[in-house]
């Protein structure tokens, strides 16, 4: 696991609330509602992981293997702020930063007036700040919105929070293997969801750091946060943003000694080749259930 990705909740303890003080969430149990935008993907057998310089050591992404995977549906999109308002509308739902009262944020996005107020961040990652006040629905805490943002990925939402979603739309999320079939887009072993090079032509394909890490980013993909979940091209399959962007929850857990973490695919917009690499289709990290922050965010699958 690597906080420099997603930080979990107890790398730095939230200003002013211990984490024994948000109790576990009740899962909503109300009647479900469908996606416009699921796409019914055929089983297949496809090679998953990857080896090489590449892979980070310890994530477990390699070795290669072959691996089958039954027909199943997916969204093409990222659950969007809109869709988990509709949600929150219907239930009442309270997300764990919000019970937590705190979330991580990216420092670059934290007025001064509230980073100088800050004591503790990340040790391993000290531009991730535990922002009294950052939920959902105000990504850089007290004073910010998403009412510009209907169309972005919901993020501050932990694993925790995206299951009851599922819960409630009839859905779940999906598998390892699931997501990475789906986000390969019927490319065997391509580094990304449309082949090898990041940029093609110079053509940028998704939503991830320009620039020095963690200082300067040019925009040169045109986004410093979150992008609409419909930006840049889809892959083969019909799926946008399956790399950069928002890291996605899966079902899984992250494997032995990871103490009930669950597995995380896709990078995100912080990801940079100088400090984690992780926006490839075989990259993975984890963070505990209860984890929230500014650039996770999670797909829905089920079962055809």
């Amino acid at each position: 696991m690597s906080s420099c990705c997603s930080p979990g909740r107890g790398d730095a303890p939230g200003p002013g609330v211990e984490s024994s003080s948000a109790q576990r969430l009740a899962v909503p149990t109300v009647r479900p509602r469908g996606s416009s935008t699921m796409l019914a993907l055929p089983g297949g057998r496809f090679s998953m992981g990857a080896e090489g310089s590449q892979v980070n050591p310890g994530d477990g992404e390699g070795p290669v293997r072959p691996m089958d995977v039954d027909s199943f549906r997916i969204d093409a999109v990222t659950v969007t702020n809109a869709a988990f308002a509709g949600f929150v509308d219907a239930t009442g739902y309270s997300t764990e930063a919000e019970r937590f009262g705190w979330s991580f944020v990216f420092d670059m996005f934290v007025p001064p007036e509230i980073d100088r107020a800050i004591e503790r961040a990340v040790a391993a990652a000290p531009w991730w700040l535990p922002v009294s006040g950052a939920s959902w629905r105000a990504p850089e805490g007290p004073g910010s919105h998403v009412a510009d943002r209907q169309h972005h990925p919901v993020v501050h939402v932990s694993w925790n929070d995206a299951s009851a979603y599922c819960a409630w739309s009839g859905t779940r999320l999906p598998t390892e293997p699931e997501w990475e079939y789906a986000a390969r887009g019927g490319l065997e072993q391509a580094t990304f969801p449309w082949g090898d090079d990041l940029t093609p032509n110079g053509q940028h394909r998704c939503n991830v750091w320009q620039g020095r890490f963690p200082t300067t980013n040019t925009m040169a993909d045109g986004y410093l946060g979150t992008a609409p979940v419909t930006a840049y091209e889809p892959n083969g399959f019909g799926l946008y943003n399956t790399v950069g962007n928002v890291w996605e929850w899966t079902a899984d857990p992250f494997g032995r000694g990871a103490h009930g973490a669950r597995a995380m695919r896709g990078g995100s917009y912080l990801c940079h080749a100088s400090y984690c690499n992780r926006y490839r289709v075989a990259a993975r990290t984890a963070n505990t259930a209860d984890s929230s922050a500014g650039n996770i965010g999670f797909r829905v699958a089920a079962d055809c």
